[in-house]
């Protein structure tokens, strides 16, 4: 009789208990919240390694457009520009591509996403900036970066 009493106890005692199994559940939504953030971090800043890439790529195309037509007229409506501004577009940022009125300068801007308000810009000079403005002030009709 003892034997059938000890082991209807050892039957009753193994398995969890709903609170030991809700506190796992919890444990492991908090560790994926934590991940999902980092990893969500990660991507945007990719996507700004990605935007300002491709303004680099407008930049060296922009020396190329010059040296082939001796003027930058028509470059900003060229595929050197068009075809970096749907990489752009596909990273999540916003490109605008000005140039001054005699042809002589050009100015490429885009919105970045890590740091939001914050765009990157190029131009005719050589210049690569980041800066806290938007790409209407951080690049204007003149054709280069303020």
């Amino acid at each position: 009789m003892t034997l059938v009493i000890e082991k209807i106890k050892m039957n009753k005692s193994k398995g969890f208990t709903i609170i030991e199994l809700l506190v796992v559940v919890a444990i492991i939504a908090v560790l994926t919240g934590i991940v999902l953030v980092n990893v969500t971090s990660y991507i945007n800043k990719g996507r700004d390694a990605s935007i300002k890439g491709n303004l680099s790529t407008i930049l060296t195309n922009g020396a190329v457009f010059y040296d082939t037509n001796s003027t930058y007229a028509g470059f900003c409506a060229s595929t050197n520009v068009t075809v970096p501004q749907l990489a752009i577009a596909g990273a999540g940022g916003a490109s605008t591509c000005t140039q001054n009125g005699t042809n002589t300068a050009w100015c490429a801007c885009s919105t970045l996403k890590v740091t939001a308000g914050n765009v990157f810009c190029v131009d005719s000079t050589g210049v690569k900036k980041e800066s806290a403005n938007t790409c209407a002030l951080a690049c204007p009709a003149a054709g280069a970066c303020i």
